[in-house]
């Protein structure tokens, strides 16, 4: 049994059930975040040290642009749209995947130094298997990132995200992580200024992968 089918039965479900192939096949050329968010996604990855020289990283449910300040030795990016993937600059493997028709990575074990999901764990369906198969695909010690805002894409955004608030939404991260297995306890943190900032919140959930699962 997935570790997903523990949790509520209208967890994961979505107001629009229909193909993600379909919805996401039309191009979209936006930033789904604003410039501040998208500043302090960058910060974030060049203080965990992601975009370091030699490394290699995975960008999951990517687009045509990644958000890191500097491009890894290698960046592999995993998306629905080919059209945008190829426009990615720093990409230098792109492949196209349904995590939610199947949420295991089409790579080897611990074949990654990080592994990164930027605005876009609220569509997963079946976010346990996926992260399980991150922990698998992570070289030991590595953190996965898991970056979000309070935007998205209603219809396609699963219930229990759309059911709980901020604070609710690191916490089904945290919750996520820890049901999948191989990582140490998640860090929450907000990344942008509280009290009357006027911007779009950044959050981050940033989990290492266990020496031993």
């Amino acid at each position: 049994m997935s570790p997903d089918t523990e949790y509520p039965s209208w967890f994961f479900a979505r107001d629009d059930p229909g193909s993600d192939a379909a919805f996401y096949g039309q191009p979209r050329f936006v930033t789904h975040i604003d410039d501040a968010a998208i500043k302090a996604v960058g910060t974030l990855y060049a203080e965990l040290g992601v975009d370091h020289a030699d490394a290699r990283v995975l960008d999951l449910m990517s687009s045509w642009v990644s958000h890191l300040r500097r491009a890894p030795a290698e960046l592999v990016v995993l998306g629905m749209n080919v059209a945008e993937l190829d426009a990615n600059p720093m990409a230098t493997e792109r492949v196209v995947h349904d995590l939610n028709t199947d949420p295991r990575l089409p790579f080897a074990d611990a074949s990654f130094d990080a592994v990164l999901c930027c605005v876009s764990i609220d569509y997963l369906t079946r976010p346990v298997d996926v992260l399980a198969d991150v922990a698998r695909v992570l070289q030991p010690g590595a953190p996965v990132v898991i970056t979000f805002s309070n935007r998205c894409f209603p219809t396609k955004a699963v219930h229990a995200w759309l059911s709980t608030d901020d604070d609710g939404r690191c916490a089904l991260v945290a919750e996520h992580l820890r049901r999948a297995g191989g990582f140490e306890p998640a860090q929450l943190s907000r990344r942008t200024p509280e009290g009357r900032y006027r911007g779009d919140p950044l959050f981050a959930v940033v989990a290492y992968r266990s020496a031993q699962r």
